[in-house]
């Protein structure tokens, strides 16, 4: 009888991550519900109670008031207010619109009303939204490339001060004979503290503008920030919606530029722990592997000793990074001495993970290496970025190699 094959690794991760992602949907939607479920229903007797009064004092029936009320609904939908607003479709209005779809943003305060609009913004959003997420992955490389040059200094700065570099020391292929600053690597987590530390100051200023311009309260202005900066864009608070503000045009200008850094800092520090979320899962499959098969972790150690590297094993003894220093440049150099046709970079090159790829630029960055070295040589012209490209990158260099 044939046996069914074990779940490889990225099915495990795929189903550990589905299975937690379930776990923590169930958790947040049992504390939201245990959080808004008494409010709702204390708002909605008030709001029968105060529907019953007005019906009895004014001498109007129930389903009348209740048309007008619909009445009233459809014109909120439509964009009308009690109070005097700006203009919606005017050109900075209308910019402010298309801003909001090309970042998936989507407040949903403007809405086109045509079938024309509706059409055009169909074509539109196709090309904007894929050119942006385009533009925050270029902008994501950018702001790695930026830190690791930045930790690259502050570590020669550190070996200076402490006698390990010569005074007259500058970068170029020198350092690589330099052993202080062999095999230094900038830490993945470094980058995530510093983008996380980044986020946070921008919102806090971001949110002492709104308060003050807007006349929110400073909680409020860190809920908009955090559900504009991340596109969630829920829309029951948006800013510049008023028909006129103090230093109209400053304020505007200040608003966009928040929401553009804000977005594209928000997106690079979630690519950064979807990154270290992987890692996590990829130590959780570890430590379940083979648990319950004594046969299977016979084998697997028994192909570890035939073997000098094992899938996963320049990992862990490097702290989750990629050492691709050209010792393997051809199909032939790195192959097993046992005689078996396969090369160790092929063998090594199914286990690469997001995190290894982001810590190979970050080191080849701040070593001053070219920025088209790949991890593998073999990528149909795909460049080892980072991020969400990176990973659909490496996905499609894993599946044409392994073909």
């Amino acid at each position: 009888r044939r046996r069914l094959a074990p779940l490889n690794e990225d099915n495990g991760r795929f189903l550990l991550l589905a299975a937690l992602i379930a776990a923590y949907l169930s958790a947040g939607a049992t504390v939201f519900s245990a959080l808004e479920s008494p409010s709702e229903a204390a708002a909605q007797l008030r709001w029968n109670r105060t529907l019953h009064n007005f019906s009895r004092i004014f001498n109007i029936s129930l389903p009348e008031l209740r048309a007008f009320l619909r009445s009233y609904e459809a014109a909120m939908a439509a964009g009308i207010r009690v109070d005097a607003l700006r203009p919606r479709w005017d050109f900075p209005g209308a910019f402010y619109f298309v801003g909001t779809v090309v970042s998936t943003i989507g407040f949903g305060m403007t809405t086109p009303a045509t079938v024309a609009g509706k059409v055009f913004l169909i074509v539109y959003g196709l090309f904007g939204c894929a050119g942006t997420i385009l533009f925050f992955n270029l902008f994501l490389e950018r702001i790695i490339s930026l830190l690791a040059f930045i930790m690259k200094a502050c570590h020669e700065r550190q070996l200076r001060r402490s006698g390990l570099l010569p005074p007259n020391f500058r970068r170029g292929p020198a350092m690589s004979g330099v052993g202080s600053l062999v095999g230094w690597k900038p830490s993945v987590y470094h980058v995530l503290l510093i983008l996380g530390i980044f986020a946070i100051t921008l919102s806090c200023c971001a949110s002492a503008m709104y308060t003050a311009v807007e006349g929110w309260n400073y909680v409020d202005s860190l809920y908009y920030c955090f559900v504009t900066f991340s596109t969630i864009g829920f829309g029951d608070l948006v800013s510049s919606q008023n028909a006129a503000y103090q230093n109209q045009g400053l304020y505007r200008f200040g608003n966009f530029v928040f929401i553009f850094m804000g977005v594209c800092c928000i997106y690079s520090l979630f690519n950064v722990i979807s990154i270290v979320i992987k890692q996590v899962l990829n130590w959780v499959l570890k430590k379940f592997e083979c648990r319950c098969c004594p046969k299977c972790h016979k084998s697997s150690t028994r192909l570890s000793r035939r073997n000098a590297i094992t899938p996963g094993a320049r990992l862990r003894r490097h702290n989750i990074s990629v050492d691709t220093d050209g010792q393997y440049d051809s199909d032939t150099e790195g192959r097993r001495l046992s005689g078996e046709m396969i090369s160790m970079r092929e063998l090594t090159a199914s286990n690469k993970v997001s995190l290894a790829i982001l810590q190979k630029q970050l080191s080849e960055t701040a070593n001053g290496y070219p920025r088209n070295v790949c991890i593998n040589t073999r990528q149909n012209g795909f460049s080892a970025g980072v991020g969400a490209l990176a990973i659909m990158n490496n996905r499609l260099a894993e599946t044409s190699d392994s073909r």
